[in-house]
Parts: C-alpha cells; sequence; structure tokens
C-alpha cells in the first residue's frame, strides 16, 4: 500500500509517499517524470489518502496527464466542481484509490486533535503568487510528512471500514478496481443497477397489510403531503410524536425510571426493517436487475446473525442497511426517490400500527419511539400479551423484532438517554451522553460526568476534579469555509482547527465573517490554545475545572427537566 498526500501551489507542487511494505519515504517536489516513474512501479499498489478519492487522486491523474495540477486545484477547491469532470483523459489511469475519510464532516486535522496529536499547519499560504522558497518548500514537506503519518493512524484506527470495503469486493467477486467506490456505488454495481428515468416521486400508497382504526389521521396526513417538507406532530400514546418524510420520532421528555420488580423496560426493534420492506412489499429500487440477489444478501444477513458469526455478516448488513440511502441519492444507480418514501413511510405506519395494538394492555407505557423500534414499559403479568400481539404483528406484516431488557432509564429526549440494564451495563445515545472514541473526542470529561452522575451517582464535581489527562478536557473546533479566518484577542490566526481548554487567564478565540467577529458556540470565554501534542500532558495549574463543571451541571439539568438544579 502507498500512503500518499499532495500540496498544490499556485507555481510549485510537492507529494510525500509511504511505502507499507519496508515503511520507504520519497518526497517528490515538481519533477513530473519521477513521479510518473513511481506511480509505474507501484500502480498495481492501493494508494490510500484522506479524502483522497475527492483530491489527491485527480492531483495525481492530472499531472501524469502533464495537466497543471493548480488548475485541477482550483477546479475541486475553488469551483467546488468533482475532478472526474476536469477531463476523460483520468479514466485511462489505473489508480486503485482508498479514501480513509469515513465522514466528509471531519477534516484529517479535526481528527489528528481528536486524538490529541500535534494540529500546527504550515504558515506557508496556498494563495502565494510566486516560486515557494528552499525554506517555504522544506516547512511545507514537514507538514505534508505529518499528515501522511497521520493518515496511516487514522486508517489503522478505521481499518474495519478497509476490511468491509475488501470483504464486499471479495465476496461479491468484483475487480480490485473497486476499491477506489463508495460503499453505496459498491451495492449498486453488486445488485446490476442501471439508473432509470421516474417520474412519479411524489406518488403514495400504503401496505395492505397495516391495520390502523385510532390514528388514521397519520395516514391521512402522508397522503396529503406526500413528498413534501411538511411534518405531522401529534400524540401518540400519551406521547408527543413527529412523523415526517425522514422517519418518526417520538419521547417523553426529561424521564426518569427505574422498574419495579414486578416491571420490565423492553426496546423492541424491527430486524432489519427498512430492507425487509423492500423485499416484501416490492420497494427495492427500480433500477435494481437483479431483486432476488437482494433478498438473499438479507437472508443472509439475517442467518448470520442469528448464528452469532458477525465478522461474516459485515458485508451483508452493509448492503442492507446502504441500499436505503442509495434509493435517495440521485448520482447512484439506485436512485429511486418513490419508492425510499414509500419504504420510510410504510416503516412508520407499521410502528404507529404496533403501538396502536399495546395500547390494549393496561399496563403499558410508551417510552420512545424511533426509526426502527419502540421502548415499552409493561407489567410482567402482561409480557405474554404483549409477546402476542408481537407475534400477530409479525405474521401480518411480514416483520421481525428482537427484545432487550433494561431496567432504569434517563432520557432526556428521543436523542438523547442512557439505558440501564439488570447487570448495570449501560447504552447510551446522544451527544450529551454517547461513549466517544479516539475519532470522536470532544469534552469527553463532560460526556463521563453526566453518565457517571445519572449511572453512578457520582456529583459531577467528583468527576471532574479527579481528571488528570488533560486530553479529558479539549474543546476541538473548525472554523469554516463559511468564515474568512480565525481571531484570539486581537490576533488574527492562520489555523482553521483549534484545541482549546478553559484557562484561568487567556483570551477568547473567535470567528470572522465580513469582518465581524462572533462568538464559536460551546466554547469558554477564556481560553488557552494548545495545538501541540497533548496525549502525555497532565492538567496543569492554569485549567479553569469550573467551566466543565458548569456545563456537565447543565446538561444534568437539561436531563431532568428545567425546574431542576444540579
Amino acid at each position: 500500500m502507498i500512503f500518499y498526500d499532495f500540496e498544490v501551489f499556485t507555481k510549485d507542487w510537492l507529494v510525500v509517499l509511504i511505502n507499507t511494505d519496508n515503511q520507504e519515504e520519497q518526497v517528490i517536489v515538481n519533477n513530473r517524470l519521477e513521479l510518473y516513474t513511481y506511480y509505474v512501479q507501484h500502480k498495481n499498489d492501493i494508494w490510500v489518502g484522506y479524502n483522497s478519492n475527492g483530491y489527491d487522486r485527480y492531483i495525481l491523474k492530472a499531472i501524469l496527464c502533464d495537466f497543471n495540477p493548480k488548475e485541477v486545484n482550483d477546479w475541486i477547491i475553488v469551483k467546488k466542481r468533482k475532478g472526474w469532470e476536469f477531463s476523460r483523459e483520468f479514466n485511462k489511469i489505473q489508480l486503485f484509490s482508498f479514501d480513509t475519510q469515513v465522514s466528509r464532516y471531519n477534516s484529517l486535522k479535526k481528527l489528528e486533535a481528536f486524538m490529541g496529536h500535534d494540529i500546527r499547519e504550515t504558515t506557508v499560504p496556498f494563495d502565494i503568487d510566486r516560486k515557494l522558497t528552499d525554506e517555504e518548500i522544506e516547512e511545507v514537506i514537514f507538514y505534508c510528512r505529518h499528515d501522511v503519518h497521520e493518515t496511516m493512524e487514522v486508517f489503522s484506527r478505521t481499518y474495519d471500514e478497509f476490511q468491509a470495503q475488501l470483504a464486499l469486493i471479495k465476496e461479491f467477486n468484483l475487480p480490485l478496481k473497486h476499491i477506489s467506490k463508495s460503499q453505496a456505488q459498491l451495492s449498486a454495481t453488486i445488485l446490476g443497477a442501471n439508473k432509470k428515468k421516474l417520474e412519479d416521486a411524489d406518488t403514495v400508497f400504503f401496505p395492505e397489510t397495516m391495520d390502523i382504526e385510532k390514528y388514521k389521521h397519520v395516514i391521512e396526513f402522508f397522503n396529503e403531503n406526500r413528498h413534501s417538507s411538511k411534518q405531522l406532530e401529534t400524540t401518540i400514546a400519551g406521547v408527543h410524536h413527529v412523523f415526517a418524510g425522514g422517519g418518526v420520532h417520538g419521547a417523553k421528555k426529561n424521564f426518569m425510571y427505574e422498574c419495579s420488580p414486578d416491571e420490565l423496560l423492553i426496546m423492541a426493534d424491527v430486524d432489519q426493517l427498512y430492507p425487509t420492506i423492500m423485499i416484501e412489499y416490492d420497494l427495492l429500487s427500480r433500477g435494481v436487475s437483479t431483486p432476488e440477489k437482494f433478498k438473499n444478501i438479507l437472508n443472509t444477513s439475517l442467518r448470520l446473525k442469528s448464528e452469532g458469526k458477525k465478522k461474516e455478516r459485515e458485508p451483508y448488513k452493509r448492503i442492507c442497511n446502504i441500499t436505503y440511502g442509495a434509493e435517495g441519492d440521485k448520482f447512484n444507480a439506485m436512485y429511486d426517490p418513490r419508492n425510499r418514501l414509500l419504504v420510510c413511510i410504510f416503516g412508520q405506519l407499521f410502528l404507529l400500527d404496533m403501538i396502536e395494538k399495546a395500547e390494549n394492555i393496561p399496563s403499558m407505557k410508551l417510552v420512545q419511539s424511533n426509526t426502527d423500534g419502540i421502548l415499552v414499559i409493561i407489567n410482567k403479568r402482561d409480557f405474554e400479551a404483549f409477546d402476542d400481539l408481537v407475534y400477530e404483528w409479525e405474521q401480518r406484516t411480514r416483520l421481525s423484532m428482537s427484545f432487550d431488557y433494561y431496567r432504569k432509564i434517563f432520557q432526556k429526549d428521543v436523542n438523547n438517554y442512557i439505558v440501564v440494564d439488570s447487570k448495570g451495563e449501560y447504552k447510551s445515545k446522544g451527544a450529551y451522553v454517547k461513549e466517544l472514541n479516539s475519532l470522536d473526542n470532544d469534552l469527553p470529561i463532560v460526556n463521563n460526568a453526566v453518565v457517571e452522575y445519572f449511572i453512578n451517582k457520582v456529583p459531577v464535581e467528583k468527576t471532574i476534579n479527579d481528571a488528570t489527562d488533560l486530553i479529558d478536557f479539549q474543546k476541538v473546533i473548525s472554523i469554516s469555509g463559511k468564515y474568512s479566518y480565525a481571531i484570539y484577542g486581537k490576533k488574527r490566526r492562520h489555523e482553521k482547527v483549534f484545541r482549546l481548554f478553559a484557562s484561568k487567564d487567556g483570551k477568547q478565540l473567535m470567528k470572522v465573517k465580513d469582518g465581524r467577529p462572533s462568538k464559536i458556540s460551546y466554547t469558554p470565554d477564556v481560553c488557552r490554545i494548545v495545538n501541540t501534542d497533548i496525549t502525555k500532558e497532565k492538567t496543569p495549574d492554569w485549567l479553569d475545572r469550573s467551566f466543565y463543571i458548569n456545563l456537565a451541571k447543565k446538561r444534568v439539568n437539561d436531563f431532568m427537566g428545567s425546574d431542576t438544579n444540579v
């Protein structure tokens, strides 16, 4: 594998390449012949970069085609055009390109910050209108080399994504060139999809198997609004719900509950809801030429899940989960907006059907409903009745449900909650309480403090005051392209990504647009910027722990309701 990163200026370009077989590095500056020779030697290797499928591979191909890389750079960065649109000549160059960028919302520099690594950036402006000096070239090489090593680090921490891509290629006997495709594009290839011209995006009909009597106004809403962006707010089983073209959400707000010995807290989820609806109700993209292949993939995914074969299941599960989204992607061969809308509507109505039936159980309390499941509290004596109605619903709708059991719930809303089982193990969801990781690591001490408060009744002050690793207190922010630059106090900063810490002394970091500064959300008014490596740093005396304590208390109060004050 070849890890690489290009830097392009008005009159210069350079690339750092690292061969994983022998860990050899090669730096090429303004030398097309040297790059061509390297490419020929490694054209059968897999080339790995960060956002390389959106940028670097087209810079590479531009130089190999003897185009001006600056023109391609501006085509992509300034004109916001796709690299492949620049020239058909690019299609003639073989390149097995894998992109480590899992989320388009995170830059490589932001991931470096989450990991606690050095995120300082070159001071050489990319719009400099002259040849770079030797000193400037060396500085750019230094930071470019750093980014290649960081790309390798991100790759190692997201290796499952690469394995899943290879598994799809291997399982379905595809050529290696497909390593460059997104998984949605791979799914379209595997299913033999051919894009069709469809003009019935706002056509709505309903499944004959649903049985809704009490809440028919929801059906009427979908029938009247069809493909509009409107949403319906209504009360279902005593809980406020929102129905819309993207799914249903409903939850008791600020709900804290611990089951008595006679009660059950059941999370009932539909297994592979959308893929099953696609098969059972003929709503797979009409561009798919082999729907029976998708059915076999779905059945294999469900079988491997029941057998506990997680690794073997992954490529099948991926295709099942990706296909629904691909139906809404106008650039994908499976684009079918009508069927995508209907799959979502059918799913919402089937859940509504389930809730309507469950209301007949005397002890049933609905806690939340979401895209593919419901969370309910029932008395144990009513479990058999609940299980029976679920079985009847499964037989009628041709869907399948599975149950998970919990003992406690702490719920701010449908998007932020913690559930705890009888063994004390918990599951959390939402920005306030989700479990963070090395590539999603923003204000981890605050999340930890909130979870510890609810799960183990630990005061937030104790969690925060006992923490000694500086990285736990980091707030990572990035200045988007909507803003010109950032200022720290009165000093303009050239960086786009910052690692901030609340401080007893310091200044405020602000973003600037049209010459006007504005506050950056969830950042302290007084902070220090530490963009150097902090992976081994301990908390200093200047750290203002009160900022984190107050933020954690606010989030706890948000969970518990406006009348509380921790």
